[in-house]
């Protein structure tokens, strides 16, 4: 079966200035251009739309989907269960949020009573997903299963105000560090500041704080380029900054 890209939008959902525009970058070429010159896709084109739509739907820049769909590695049935099994993910944290929401109805209305803890559920239920999607690998080889299982429970179980707190703590550590980092001194006073509140931000979800555990997890943010990502938000090299600024503060390093 073969579409024009008039036709071909139509099916897709997409416009036909999409369309052109996937040409033109290069993303999805039509299998050759008719007599009239008319743009003619085929199967084959069909079926890597609808690989850019699953990726667009993921939040995937069109950059990142050309250099996917472009390697030589790419295995188009892999892909499609990889989609499955993040687009599972997305409904599950939507069908959390979905029952918080009607919980919260219920309870304006005067049906249900809900607890704190409750209110917050879908969203920090989602916290947990996407962080375990990131980083849980990492995290359980280093601390246990049993150490991450905890953290998550406790997070679960936070309060509105224990969450709000948490959450300003997670703010202001990026603040602070972005300040200190300008000091270049990982044992001054604002760099041993920022510390501190890191060490506050994880007593909410840890059962037990010890120094090692906590320079442990600093290391990690500097041999991990995806916490180092994070962390360099404040300053490129604000990462390895906090990691030292730890090690200072646990007694790791004078």
């Amino acid at each position: 079966m073969e579409y024009t890209v008039q036709k071909l939008g139509q099916m897709a959902g997409i416009s036909t200035r999409t369309l052109r525009y996937y040409d033109e970058i290069g993303i999805l070429k039509p299998a050759r251009i008719n007599s009239s010159g008319y743009r003619i896709y085929s199967q084959e084109e069909v079926e890597r739309l609808q690989q850019i739509l699953f990726y667009r739907e993921l939040g995937v820049s069109l950059d990142d989907i050309r250099d996917i769909l472009n390697a030589s590695s790419f295995d188009g049935l892999k892909a499609l269960n990889e989609h499955r099994e993040k687009l599972l993910n997305k409904r599950r944290q939507l069908d959390l949020l979905i029952i918080n929401v009607e919980r919260t109805i219920a309870e304006k209305e005067g049906g249900i009573n809900m607890t704190d803890s409750e209110k917050f559920a879908g969203f920090k239920r989602k916290m947990i997903d996407d962080n375990e999607k990131k980083y849980g690998k990492e995290i359980r080889e280093k601390y246990g299963a049993e150490k991450v299982n905890q953290s998550n429970q406790a997070l679960e179980g936070m309060t509105q105000q224990q969450y709000a707190e948490w959450e300003r703590l997670g703010v202001e550590i990026m603040v602070t560090l972005k300040e200190a980092f300008a000091t270049n001194n990982p044992g001054g006073e604002l760099a041993q500041k920022t510390a501190d509140l890191h060490r506050q931000w994880l007593s909410f979800t840890w059962d037990r704080y010890s120094k090692e555990a906590h320079a442990g997890l600093a290391q990690m943010y500097v041999d991990d380029e995806r916490f180092t990502a994070y962390y360099d938000q404040a300053q490129p090299g604000a990462a390895e900054f906090l990691r030292d600024a730890i090690l200072i503060y646990t007694g790791q390093i004078q």
